[in-house]
């Protein structure tokens, strides 16, 4: 997959947070792409921070720059990176709202790629959300920006749901980046069916899963107690259970989170439905804090993260680890072959 060959698109790579470790991370990568090849991909970004942060720490990256198309033939000698016009001012672990234009533009960059065939998939870099929303972005994160891109270049609505992957667990939250209180208060069945839908649609598609098994996990303690503790389960998640087994979708559950997430357990299914955000990322951060994916499902294209944020308190030392990172690139390069019909 790093062999350097131009007989293939390459993965669209896009900065992310530029005081963060993520653009160690890629650098890192292509500095040890002969020992552990990674797929070809092309950096979407300020050059002068890859450039500085490879003399931070140490690492001999000579860079290129160059569209898409060029980047398959250059990566075995050269790491690929497209200037964005933008210049970034951040230095490591020290985000500035003054680039965020320059983020969001490399988001967006990578996905107008990917629609125009020019890039096969798309990985991000990890982002800042508090300098982003500070310059006035208007989305809560990832996931809502790229559901709102999809819709705009693909023309239809696109319902972006967030997969956290490894190989031994994969969990999707049905409500994300909002606050506890609002989550249990927003959950609505349509919304669990809806999710399922969409994560049983792209487990075939996508992970060629023939028959994708869903485990819902329920909200309260022990999935209510029968009603002592809480009545949402009953009144909420098991319909939400009972319309996707009606659709033809192997679905089980409620089941109490704390039982779901042991050996025995995941291998009864192939996706978890967790309820709120900390349901799903507790048991796969546990689990996999070096190796998870973030994967959105629901697009008409293939996005992956590395599922870890921008590690301020390590940028610029070198320290980081980048399997979380190759995880993604080979997945992205996994999924981005042709998918199943729908």
């Amino acid at each position: 997959m790093g062999s350097g060959s131009a007989d293939f698109r390459p993965l669209a790579l896009s900065m992310g947070e530029p005081a963060g470790v993520g653009v160690e991370l890629a650098l890192a990568l292509w500095a040890a792409r002969r020992r552990e090849p990674v797929p070809a991909f092309v950096a979407l970004g300020d050059p002068a921070v890859f450039a500085d942060r490879a003399r931070l720490i140490g690492l001999d990256v000579p860079l290129a720059e160059t569209e898409p198309e060029g980047a398959p033939a250059l990566f075995g000698d050269r790491f690929p990176v497209l200037p964005l016009g933008e210049p970034c001012r951040a230095e490591p672990g020290r985000p500035d709202p003054r680039d965020a234009a320059a983020v969001v533009e490399a988001i967006r960059r990578g996905v107008e790629f990917v629609h125009g065939g020019r890039c096969c998939a798309l990985t991000t870099l990890p982002i800042a959300k508090a300098p982003l929303l500070e310059a006035g972005f208007a989305h809560p994160g990832h996931t809502e920006y790229l559901g709102a891109l999809a819709e705009e270049l693909w023309g239809q609505p696109a319902r972006a749901v967030m997969l956290l992957w490894a190989e031994e667990i994969a969990v999707v939250p049905v409500t994300v980046h909002v606050p506890l209180k609002d989550a249990c208060a927003a959950l609505t069945t349509d919304d669990i069916v809806e999710t399922g839908r969409v994560v049983a649609r792209d487990l075939r598609r996508r992970f060629r899963i023939e028959h994708p098994r869903l485990a819902v996990a329920g909200l309260n303690p022990h999935a209510g107690e029968d009603g002592k503790l809480g009545s949402e389960d009953a009144e909420i998640v098991a319909p939400a259970v009972e319309r996707l087994k009606a659709e033809g979708i192997v679905a089980t559950g409620p089941h109490p989170a704390d039982t779901m997430f042991h050996a025995a357990a995941r291998k009864r299914y192939d996706a978890a439905l967790a309820m709120y955000h900390d349901q799903a990322l507790i048991p796969v951060k546990t689990l996999a804090f070096d190796r998870a994916v973030n994967v959105t499902l629901g697009l008409p294209f293939v996005r992956t993260s590395p599922d870890h944020g921008t590690a301020f308190d390590i940028a610029g030392t070198g320290a980081g680890n980048p399997d979380s990172l190759r995880a993604a690139l080979g997945l992205a390069a996994q999924l981005a072959r042709e998918p199943l019909p729908a």
